[in-house]
């Protein structure tokens, strides 16, 4: 009996999967990372920026920020106070600065000025994670990755795809199970759109979402 309980759950998850995901191609088909980039070491340093803070607040100062520092060693060159006060919007600007400064130095005195495909090297780099490692390779080099920001985790947490307890490690785990693997980097940028600017955090669009019914979070609001 406890066998056939966990195959029905099972073929419910799945089902709801692939809802979701024809739901997501529906309303994101072309889903893209939104931080403004031109050169590899941009969008790494762009997505360290966006730690606790919105793409959009990232992209107002990126370009400010590599139009006077356009090189590398410019950038580890400058005097900290002024890319700090460039930065300075997106919040937490004294380490981002910081990092900002090592990572462009590791990256032009160890990496040949590149940013590597190679997930070891750059989970050393400051301020570098797994998650901001998963967004650089599938961004530069169309590795299969989910990262797991706060709109994906909420995204995942609340359609029961993981547990509300669980860490962000585990709802990428979680996330590569259930998704095929050529579709991970697809599906991260369409849960990142669909946590942004339809699931979002502060009033949800529940009444207007098409998967409403099946989704654990609704049925809990609508009995609230």
């Amino acid at each position: 009996m406890i066998t056939i309980g966990l195959t029905m759950t099972m073929m419910k998850v799945k089902d709801r999967v692939e809802e979701f995901g024809s739901y997501l191609d529906e309303l994101y088909p072309t889903a893209i990372c939104e931080l403004q980039f031109q050169k590899d070491y941009e969008l790494l340093m762009a997505v360290v920026m966006s730690a606790q803070t919105t793409d959009r607040r990232v992209n107002s100062v990126t370009p400010i920020l590599f139009r006077r520092y356009p090189t590398l060693k410019s950038l580890y060159e400058a005097n900290i106070e002024d890319i700090m006060d460039i930065i300075k919007p997106i919040g937490t600007f004294h380490k981002k600065a910081e990092f900002i400064q090592k990572i462009a130095y590791i990256l032009d005195t160890e990496a040949g000025g590149k940013v590597p495909n190679d997930r070891t090297f750059l989970e050393t780099l400051p301020g570098v994670g797994r998650k901001t490692v998963n967004v650089v390779l599938s961004v530069l080099y169309d590795e299969p990755a989910i990262a797991v920001d706060t709109h994906v985790e909420r995204v995942s947490k609340r359609l029961g795809f993981a547990k509300e307890k669980d860490s962000v490690l585990v709802v990428e785990q979680k996330l590569m199970k259930l998704f095929p693997k050529e579709l991970w980097s697809k599906r991260h940028h369409q849960m990142v759109f669909f946590g942004r600017y339809h699931c979002k955090a502060v009033r949800p669009n529940c009444e207007e979402c098409r998967i409403c019914e099946g989704c654990p979070y609704y049925k809990k609001r609508s009995v609230k």
